[in-house]
């Protein structure tokens, strides 16, 4: 359970729940489900949850599972420092400390020993006892009414824990390799003391707007780095469901306030990667040129959430991308920007063209010819892909279905120019 839930015990109160309880966390790409176990001696169920807990909360989803309840009421409470009206706190002025009456909590109205009445800042405050995280923020407090007592789980959805993966891949002359991380994102002042965690990748859609990160630095717990007693949990995979990728976490483990957890998540083995020099466009009949892209491509030994991807070229940065979820064995393809050494010409000869009656142009033939330059010191492969379209297309003789394209696979020697033609017919006839 959540260290911070504070529980409200009062005589309706037939639920007494201690803080060495733990929650179980469901945590997705933009929300976690927060399942607590609960557990009422009588006929009402009385849990306050801080405004911070409160404040991440999609509406709607707060509900009692395995409990059944006849009724629930939400209300907001007053907040700390309202518990303290009519009460001694001290006022630090000029160096010392006066005691005053606290009149209103709302605009911190105090009177003094003479009777005088002002507002005050509550940075000059001093009181008895330590106050709680958030002294001015209200709490809001749910009470359950259950036809008989029983054991059951409170649950419901925040926006304000999440996670994601994020990729390194680290290539060289001898190969590649692809690991990845997994950040678990805290964005409250509520630390959680988690007994069970389980991670979905997924398209998962819900209600309600997201919450947007703070603005304070926020703390990483790495599970290198973390002290001797932390006990650093594995990721173990559970497979698919229904479209999902799960995971869950092999050990209970303390998710801090305002903070992130990361934990080493996959290290899959590539069954293929491919560097290469390419251009994915779309075919116009004016002539064109300009320098090729970095593509990289590869394939993965298990499923791979999506999340960011950092490229590491003999141990420098050579770009960052996204890749989606990607099942086993799929190929994922992408591109780190221009790659100047790596030039191409593109001229488009019309070699006929037939028009109707009425004079458009109903099919006309075209020889499309590249000529590819590369001015480094080693061979690179060039790839084009040109996107075409008409109503029936040939590609030097042969008939192109849905979407066609016209590719071009050529190796560039060092220092050297290469040229590549394809004749195309599109008949819109």
């Amino acid at each position: 359970m959540t260290v911070p839930l504070n529980r409200m015990v009062t005589a309706a109160l037939a639920l007494t729940l201690g803080t060495a309880s733990a929650a179980d966390l469901r945590i997705y790409p933009s929300f976690t489900e927060v399942r607590e176990p609960v557990r009422a001696a009588g006929n009402t169920l009385t849990v306050t949850l801080p405004e911070a807990a409160w404040a991440g909360l999609i509406p709607g989803t707060l509900d009692l599972d395995g409990l059944t309840f006849s009724s629930a009421v939400q209300r907001q409470e007053a907040n700390w420092l309202a518990s303290l009206e009519g009460k001694t706190v001290y006022l630090k002025e000029d160096g010392t400390a006066e005691p005053v009456t606290l009149i209103r909590a709302r605009d911190l109205l105090v009177r003094d020993a003479q009777g005088r009445y002002r507002t005050v800042r509550f940075e000059d405050l001093m009181f008895d006892a330590p106050p709680p995280l958030n002294p001015q923020s209200p709490s809001q407090t749910l009470t359950f009414t259950l036809p008989q007592p029983g054991a059951g789980t409170l649950t419901y959805l925040t926006r304000a824990v999440t996670w994601a993966p994020r990729y390194t891949l680290k290539a060289g002359t001898g190969g590649a390799q692809l690991s990845a991380l997994a950040d678990i994102r805290n964005m409250t002042d509520l630390p959680y003391e988690v007994k069970g965690t389980e991670l979905y990748a997924g398209d998962v859609e819900v209600q309600g707007q997201p919450v947007p990160a703070p603005m304070a630095l926020e703390s990483r717990a790495m599970a290198g780095t973390a002290s001797a007693d932390f006990a650093a949990p594995k990721i173990n995979s559970l497979g698919e469901l229904r479209g999902l990728y799960r995971y869950a976490l092999s050990t209970p483990f303390t998710l801090p306030a305002n903070s992130t957890v990361t934990l080493p998540f996959l290290t899959p083995k590539l069954t293929q990667f491919e560097r290469y020099a390419g251009l994915d466009t779309y075919f116009t009949p004016q002539n064109t040129g300009g320098t090729l892209s970095r593509f990289y491509r590869l394939k993965a030994d298990e499923r791979l959430p999506g999340g960011s991807l950092t490229v590491r070229e003999e141990g420098r940065i050579a770009g960052q991308t996204t890749i989606p979820e990607t099942a086993k064995g799929a190929e994922i393809e992408f591109t780190l920007g221009n790659d100047p050494d790596v030039r191409y010409t593109r001229t488009v000869q019309t070699v006929s063209s037939e028009k109707n009656a009425q004079g458009n142009v109903m099919k006309s033939t075209y020889k499309v010819t590249y000529v590819f330059e590369n001015s480094k010191d080693r061979p690179v492969r060039a790839e084009v892909t040109e996107r075409i379209g008409g109503r029936r297309i040939l590609i030097d003789g042969v008939a192109k279905g849905q979407n066609p394209a016209a590719e071009l696979r050529v190796d560039v020697p060092a220092n050297g120019k290469v040229t590549r033609s394809f004749t195309l017919v599109v008949d819109n006839s």
